[in-house]
């Protein structure tokens, strides 16, 4: 907010002057009663009721004044806080996000940012409303003191009231905020995985988990309709007993002469322009706590430090060909977790087509998530090209390798933009040769609008070999030193794995490629394949050479085989 300074003083100034025509006018009133009703001077009536007039058009446009001011640096606020999210988000390792239910960060980038900006909507109002009580109370006591102690003698106890109200709601806050990233945590993931609860005809299950977590959502801000419950309705008595005690007594004052008629409806006035700024107390307070349990959840996002960044004297990466070299690595997921690696040495030339053969759990696509630094290493060193890649720009080292993931995911958008995600300015020749290279172009052109066809979300209105197919296109438009296949013909049908098979070979001649894969034709695609088996690399050679040399080789394809339905090529060489 020290950013804002000067819109929040330009909102607080207005609304100090504002504040100034609001607390005039009583006087002007009392003026007016004095000069002019009770003197029977129609002249001063006419003069004073001019005057009020001005007074409150001058009042009414500082309100708006005020007002505006107050939502405009509201709204700087929240698309500051929205653009620091969402650029922390993303600088964030992946192990956060592995570890991170999605919908309580969107719940923290969305509902939490925009109680803190109601919060920041607040301020300049405040600062009136605060002004306005002391000035108000000032004025009634210049009047007469007994009077004014009789009418704002409630603001000690509201003081009291106001703490007790913040001690209580704060908890009942910070648990509103909670249960709601819950309750939306499971609309993302049913909404997200509405295939999979259809499927399994689940919708029961979904609907009983969201009846729960909107059962504790309910709960708990009944808790807080309570504590307001409870506190909201002193602030609305305890002015009008002030309102009472004034009529009571200054009415005797008036009758008595020692007070004239024009400073009792003063009082009265006064009185009343205290009730509205006492009520909004309530209303600050507790949006104060809702905003101060918001940042704190929003606080923990952004006081995250992320894992993976640049080195302080981190270089570019020099040019080269692609040369994968791993020196005795060491990595497990998490201090805790399972070593995946242990003293894994491998070597894979620039140029050279290398596949991954290996159980589940061998750590496959763990290689794949260790070169372009998703993770880094716990011991050893991983070079490219001769650097090793935590000294080098982590943008350089990402540009410099594509991958196509198993578990493909396309944007909301259309297919020419997604084959052109990392370069965006593309022109249509290079997005059609790439998708030709993939075996995708043929098919692009089927759909109604051919490259412009709107995919929809994760691209689920596409087969899940299309998927693949523009998923591959895409890393071949970067262009990368080092390609990643994980797994990315998967969703390829065997008898259809032929027509992009030789696109492929095209696209891995000359470039430093690792295929991570479990069938025969696609692992024949490599120069060599490693087998990757307790922690380490423990045989290298050609798909025919460990065939007939490494019974662990035959051993994991012929697993591999047992899951695989789809797979009628075979996995053993006629």
């Amino acid at each position: 907010m020290r950013t804002q300074r000067r819109g929040l003083v330009i909102g607080i100034i207005a609304g100090l002057a504002w504040t100034a025509c609001k607390v005039s006018i009583p006087l002007l009133v009392q003026a007016a009663i004095d000069q002019g009703i009770t003197p029977h001077d129609q002249q001063k009536i006419t003069e004073w009721a001019l005057i009020i007039v001005g007074v409150g058009v001058i009042s009414a446009l500082l309100t708006g004044l005020r007002r505006y001011w107050a939502f405009r640096e509201a709204r700087w606020s929240e698309a500051a806080l929205r653009h620091r999210m969402f650029a922390h988000l993303q600088r964030l390792h992946f192990a956060y996000h592995d570890d991170t239910q999605t919908g309580q960060l969107m719940s923290r980038a969305n509902t939490d940012l925009q109680q803190i900006v109601n919060f920041v909507v607040m301020i300049p109002l405040t600062v009136a409303n605060l002004v306005t009580v002391l000035a108000s109370t000032v004025i009634m006591l210049s009047i007469n003191v007994v009077l004014a102690v009789l009418a704002v003698g409630c603001l000690p106890l509201l003081n009291v009231l106001a703490k007790r109200f913040s001690t209580r709601l704060h908890p009942a806050v910070m648990g509103v905020q909670r249960e709601s990233a819950a309750l939306a945590e499971v609309v993302e993931e049913t909404v997200s995985g509405v295939r999979v609860v259809k499927g399994f005809g689940a919708e029961p299950v979904q609907s009983r988990k969201l009846r729960v977590a909107a059962g504790d959502l309910y709960d708990v801000s009944l808790l807080t309709a309570r504590i307001r419950g409870r506190f909201v309705p002193l602030l609305d008595l305890l002015p009008n007993i002030g309102l009472v005690l004034v009529l009571a007594y200054g009415g005797h004052l008036v009758i008595d002469g020692q007070l004239s008629l024009g400073e009792l409806v003063a009082f009265n006035v006064y009185v009343a322009l205290l009730i509205w700024p006492l009520r909004m107390l309530g209303m600050i307070v507790a949006q104060a706590q809702r905003a101060a349990a918001s940042a704190q959840r929003v606080h923990e996002v952004l006081d995250t430090e992320p894992i993976v960044l640049d080195a302080p004297d981190a270089v570019a990466l020099p040019p080269g060909g692609g040369e994968v070299r791993f020196e005795h690595v060491d990595f497990s997921y998490g201090s805790g977790g399972r070593q995946v690696f242990d003293d894994l040495d491998l070597v894979i030339a620039a140029g050279e087509s290398v596949a991954l053969v290996g159980a589940t759990g061998s750590g496959k696509s763990t290689v794949a998530k260790l070169i372009p630094r998703f993770y880094d290493v716990t011991s050893g060193r991983v070079l490219l090209d001769g650097t090793d890649v935590r000294a080098a720009r982590l943008n350089d080292v990402r540009r410099a390798v594509g991958i196509v993931f198993e578990d493909t995911f396309l944007f909301s958008d259309t297919i020419a933009a997604n084959i052109a995600f990392a370069d965006p300015e593309a022109s249509p020749d290079r997005i059609e040769r790439a998708a030709r290279l993939a075996g995708a172009h043929d098919f692009i052109l089927s759909l109604p609008d051919g490259y412009d066809t709107e995919i929809g979300e994760r691209g689920f209105s596409l087969s899940g070999g299309q998927r693949q197919r523009i998923a591959i296109a895409r890393a071949i438009l970067a262009d990368p030193r080092v390609l990643i296949l994980d797994d990315a013909t998967s969703a390829v049908d065997p008898s259809k794995e032929h027509e992009i098979r030789d696109a492929l070979t095209e696209v891995m001649r000359g470039r430093t490629t690792i295929v991570i894969a479990h069938r025969p034709a696609t692992i024949a695609l490599a120069d060599r394949v490693v087998l990757l088996d307790g922690g380490g690399a423990v045989a290298s050679g050609t798909h025919t050479e460990l065939l007939g040399t490494s019974e662990r080789y035959r051993a994991v394809l012929a697993a591999a085989s047992a899951l695989d339905d789809t797979d009628d090529a075979g996995l053993v060489d006629p």
